[in-house]
């Protein structure tokens, strides 16, 4: 195997292994990077939720006080008028759904169903702390999950939740008396879960990923190039000379011109080493003779 090949083959290698390295580093960057854009995605979408929790029950339940005495409204009703508003969301992105769910809703569209159950227990068993953020593949694909515990810190709360007979008489016409009753203060009762497709972030990821690696195996190749023909003239080329002048002399060619040391460094002293050596052999030749 020639020098210049074995020189290749140890820069290829090395190359192969940073690209690697670099290839695994940037997919993990890329990777983080996508599923913090959907976080964010779905904090605000959460943030939007309370805002509209917190509209409803400062503008819209007052103006509507009257009318709920004789019939009950769930307009007024918070969580009813926040997950209503992203029912509309999910209209046009059906992929994005915001859900209240409880183990004990009034409201049986609010009931859990078997992962929501999970989360909520999760919660109430205090192994998901203040948020719980986890993944999930859905039939649309992959989606991340962020949860809140939703707890009765609210006394007023109680007024509906606690016992039929004193929940409001249009409530109990609306929706009966077998759920949604039972609640107690500092209860984990459910948990808002908000809902946010990964595809496109990690799409885009991996379309930026391809793009970078490719760009960087092009400069790699540049690189290799570049350091071969740099080994060539400065190491290869001054070897392979000493080899060639060094096997004529073996041969008893001892009229082979002596080689120029060029610059410095390793292979100018090894090419003035030859030289003293082959200097060396003729001395020694004529004194035979």
């Amino acid at each position: 195997m020639s020098l210049r090949l074995k020189f290749n083959l140890v820069l290829l290698v090395a190359l192969s292994i940073g690209y690697g390295i670099i290839g695994y580093f940037l997919w993990g960057f890329l990777e983080q990077n996508a599923r913090d854009e959907v976080v964010a995605k779905a904090r605000v979408m959460r943030e939007s939720a309370l805002a509209m929790r917190s509209y409803t029950a400062d503008e819209i339940r007052p103006l509507l006080q009257t009318i709920s005495e004789d019939r009950f409204l769930p307009h007024t009703v918070p969580s009813f008028a926040a997950q209503q508003n992203f029912q509309r969301v999910s209209e046009a992105f059906g992929e994005y759904s915001y859900k209240e769910a409880a183990l004990n809703p009034t409201n049986p569209a609010d009931k859990a169903n078997q992962w929501e159950e999970d989360i909520i227990r999760a919660f109430r068993e205090g192994r998901a702390g203040e948020e719980l953020i986890t993944q999930r593949q859905t039939p649309l694909g992959q989606s991340l999950i962020l949860a809140h515990p939703i707890q009765i810190t609210n006394e007023a709360c109680l007024q509906c939740h606690s016992t039929p007979d004193v929940a409001p008489p249009s409530m109990i016409d609306l929706y009966g008396e077998a759920n949604g009753f039972g609640w107690k203060m500092d209860e984990i009762i459910g948990a808002q879960i908000v809902s946010v497709p990964m595809a496109v972030p990690l799409d885009r990821a991996k379309e930026t990923f391809v793009v970078v690696m490719i760009s960087l195996g092009a400069a790699f190749l540049v690189m290799l190039l570049i350091i071969t023909m740099l080994l060539g003239a400065v190491v290869i080329r001054p070897i392979v000379k000493l080899s060639e002048t060094a096997s004529e002399i073996s041969l008893g060619n001892l009229d082979a011109p002596e080689m120029t040391p060029r610059g410095g460094g390793e292979i100018a002293s090894l090419t003035e080493s030859f030289n003293r050596m082959r200097r060396s052999l003729e001395n020694a030749l004529r004194m035979i003779e």
